[in-house]
């Protein structure tokens, strides 16, 4: 300010220390010419400015919604399903089968592990493709094409199952929070009880927006407030409560680890000095509240507003919401993409060596699918059988054994 101004501070309550009346009621004392300012959180309405004058706002409010956080996650039989997305089983089911069939396509000509009755090779393409997700298969793998596939595949299969498992132990682990009421509308559609500051003039908002009388509760002090939410409607208490957002981060600075604020319905424009119409003063404050807005100062006078009175709590001023909500994302196909279209595109290209040299040595045979079929005995791929266990030499008959003392 430049010039000093003389003041006496006095306390708009009763004598037994009760307030003495709304803040409505604090702002008209001030038209009456009771009060010649009211310095204090008073928040700048369109109807209070009819008939006196704010200051430019010293901080910035509104009015949020306050809700209990609960456990919102159902356990079920087939909770195995829910990390994946029903299209990535339904990819990840198809790509088992598509790389199972091209890798005996590509073997079960000159590859005795693929070769046999129709049944056994059909039971041979399943247990390959399938047996990948654990271990590796017995079944060898003699060809290029085929390798090159498997060594991709493998590289598959390892990033799902751990993107899978990663993905189950977080849903079956972790307590997943969310808010148990998401919007003042669902509030009002339930019939819900909220409570709101006794003094503020969230009352009025509430009255006008359609909740009865009958379904606000008033109270005064954080703890009240903390009591009566976790009452509930049954035992007395509300569902929601309305704060001024100033407030709120207090609440929340207290007791973060139960709460959530999730919207923030009606909009003010913040707390501000009161003086009669046409005070000189308002101009006067507004240039010295402007002055310490712009400066450090403000940021040391919230942060001492705002002080966190729970350790485990984050600070009010830098993270007003300090429970985001929490929740389970499935993985989708989308997530892998681009390694399933390698998988595709490199089956794609062995098939087709395969079926262009095929076709080139199969030039005149009248039946393809015969020849098809056939071990393919010119191969650049040779394949050495395991020798067998030498036997060993058979014993002498008991009958023809001598005994050497005989020979003596």
């Amino acid at each position: 300010m430049p010039y000093d101004i003389s003041y006496e501070l006095l306390s708009f309550e009763k004598s037994n220390g009760e307030p003495a009346g709304t803040y409505n009621d604090l702002v008209h004392q001030v038209y009456l010419g009771r009060y010649d300012a009211v310095v204090g959180d008073t928040t700048i309405l369109a109807n209070r400015s009819s008939y006196v004058d704010f200051t430019f706002p010293f901080i910035k409010s509104g009015v949020g919604l306050v809700v209990p956080m609960g456990e919102t996650v159902k356990r079920d039989l087939f909770d195995f399903f829910k990390p994946l997305s029903w299209r990535l089983w339904l990819t990840s089911l198809a790509s088992f089968f598509v790389v199972g069939i091209t890798v005996w396509v590509l073997e079960h000509r000159f590859n005795p592990d693929f070769q046999g009755t129709g049944r056994y090779q059909a039971s041979t393409i399943l247990w390959f493709a399938f047996s990948t997700m654990v271990f590796a298969p017995r079944e060898r793998v003699l060809s290029f094409g085929a390798r090159f596939l498997v060594i991709a595949w493998y590289f598959i299969v390892l990033v799902l199952t751990q993107s899978y498992t990663a993905s189950l132990a977080s849903l079956l682990t972790t307590q997943q929070l969310n808010p148990t009421i998401t919007s003042m509308r669902s509030l009002l559609e339930r019939g819900e009880t909220v409570g709101y500051q006794r003094t503020s003039f969230i009352h009025g908002k509430l009255r006008e927006v359609g909740f009865p009388e009958s379904h606000l509760v008033p109270f005064d002090t954080a703890e009240e407030c903390d009591g009566l939410l976790s009452n509930g409607t049954k035992k007395g208490g509300f569902s929601a409560a309305f704060l001024e957002v100033p407030y709120l981060k207090i609440f929340l600075g207290q007791y973060c680890q139960d709460y959530k604020m999730v919207e923030e319905p009606f909009n003010v424009d913040g707390f501000g000095f009161v003086f009669p119409i046409a005070s000189p003063l308002v101009a006067d404050v507004s240039r010295a509240i402007l002055k310490v807005a712009e400066s450090p100062k403000a940021m040391e006078l919230e942060r001492a507003w705002f002080k966190k009175k729970e350790a485990s709590c984050p600070d009010p001023v830098t993270n007003p919401d300090p429970n985001p909500s929490v929740t389970s994302r499935q993985l989708g196909v989308d997530s892998f993409k681009v390694l399933f279209l390698g998988v595709f595109v490199i089956c794609a290209l062995t098939l087709g060596s395969f079926i262009l040299r095929f076709l080139w040595k199969s030039k005149g045979e009248a039946n393809l699918w015969k020849k098809f079929r056939e071990t393919e005995e010119s191969s650049y791929i040779k394949v050495e059988k395991c020798p067998c266990t030498p036997s060993l030499p058979k014993p002498q008959d008991s009958s023809q054994a001598t005994n050497p003392a005989d020979k003596k």
